[in-house]
């Protein structure tokens, strides 16, 4: 099994090949050239391992949330090149892999990933780590503020490690509030690898034509251009 992962939706570009059993990684030069770097990336990681782009058997994206723009850039490559190659997408839910990337050590009962969306709003879920650990990884991805960030501790703040990028404005309160932090400085595209292979074995890739983002927001064309909104909201 060869997959092609992508991991472009907070920070800098990330990719990971995976092939008969061994991972090769390949990092961009910043988050602002994600769009121009992305497919030589591509072809150089390619290249380096001696792969041919006909060897691969699937395209796993980190499908979000996340930056607009970056999942656009990451969704719209990983489907050009499934297209062209005819083999399946993998869509592998953001928040939920940055928790399992968690290291293990810290020994928390639950995650917490928190991303930040726009204008002080954050997602952020809640995963127990046995959950994580059996690729359980469903959990409602909400949006709020900060106090909703706090408030999704629901009073065990000790038993929560938290996760995620852009973490300054909250990482006073979540301190206070007794949380364990990591900056997930851990979260790459390998990091996608053991869910997409769960779902490819699975049989659970998706045409090309049918991979989607998760944006969890409204795009508002010729308006204030994104509109937030509440998981499931109208």
């Amino acid at each position: 099994m060869n997959i092609l992962a992508i991991e472009c939706t907070h920070g800098v570009l990330s990719l990971a090949l995976y092939r008969d059993g061994f991972v090769t990684e390949a990092r961009g030069e910043s988050w602002q050239k994600t769009a121009e770097g992305i497919v030589p990336l591509i072809d150089r990681l390619m290249k380096n391992d001696g792969a041919e782009p006909g060897s691969l058997d699937a395209v796993a994206i980190s499908s979000g949330p996340g930056s607009f723009t970056a999942l656009r850039i990451g969704m719209s490559v990983a489907k050009g090149i499934a297209s062209a190659l005819a083999i399946p997408v993998v869509p592998v839910p953001t928040l939920p892999a940055m928790a399992a990337a968690m290291p293990a050590a810290c020994g928390a009962e639950r995650v917490m990933a928190v991303v930040e969306a726009r204008k002080g709003e954050y997602y952020h879920a809640v995963y127990s780590s046995p959950d994580l650990a059996a690729f359980r990884w469903e959990g409602e991805v909400r949006l709020g503020r900060r106090d909703a960030v706090i408030d999704a501790l629901a009073g065990r703040p000790r038993a929560t490690a938290v996760t995620g990028r852009r973490l300054d404005p909250l990482r006073e309160a979540l301190l206070e509030a007794g949380a364990t932090l990591d900056d997930a400085s851990g979260f790459t595209a390998a990091s996608i690898l053991p869910m997409a292979l769960r779902l490819l074995e699975a049989g659970r890739g998706v045409d090309a034509g049918l991979a989607l983002a998760d944006y969890h927001q409204e795009f508002v064309s010729g308006g204030a251009g994104v509109r937030s909104r509440e998981v499931g909201g109208k």
